[in-house]
């Protein structure tokens, strides 16, 4: 697999509910750069502005192409020598995208854009619903399949992260990066 540009980013997915953004807030608080989910912020956004979850949600395809044209900007503001961690890579659009039943050409191409250095899919936690986290169980339990899936098709060998405590989950993160570095 070719990609345009080779990044020492590492991506923190898995399924809703795993636990990632709970990492990716510690690894801020240790001083890393980090980059906040897509996804959730323009969800919330969207119910800032009145609308309700389940429209949102019924707009799979703007959704789904939005949360792509807004990660893909994000990922091209970065510098790609820094060592950034982002809670989900362009790639997570392949199993939502999938799941949403929509044509996946778009974000097949957009996942040719970026390499990144690391994936890390968390395994799961219990599923906790919120405001914008609906899926069930069941759907939970297709895109951690998914993702792997996925990342492996693009060419990455993606490390799965057990459950663990939240610090050490970040400390599993650092000490495969610091064994890996080239």
């Amino acid at each position: 697999m070719k990609f345009k540009t080779e990044t020492n980013w590492c991506v923190i997915t898995g399924a809703p509910s795993s636990g990632k953004t709970s990492v990716i807030d510690e690894l801020s608080r240790r001083g890393y750069k980090t980059e906040p989910e897509i996804a959730r912020e323009l969800i919330e956004e969207c119910l800032k502005h009145g609308e309700k979850l389940e429209e949102v949600r019924a707009k799979s395809l703007w959704l789904q192409n939005e949360i792509l044209r807004l990660k893909l900007n994000r990922e091209r503001a970065q510098d790609p020598q820094s060592l950034i961690f982002l809670d989900r890579g362009v790639p997570d659009s392949l199993t939502y995208f999938r799941i949403a039943g929509l044509d996946l050409p778009a974000a097949r191409n957009a996942s040719r854009e970026f390499h990144y250095r690391h994936v890390f899919i968390f395994d799961r936690l219990s599923l906790v619903a919120d405001d914008v986290r609906t899926e069930s169980d069941a759907i939970a339990h297709q895109i951690d399949l998914s993702l792997e899936q996925d990342y492996r098709y693009l060419g990455y060998n993606p490390i799965r992260v057990p459950v663990l405590p939240i610090p050490k989950r970040a400390d599993f993160i650092l000490q495969t990066i610091e064994k890996n570095k080239i």
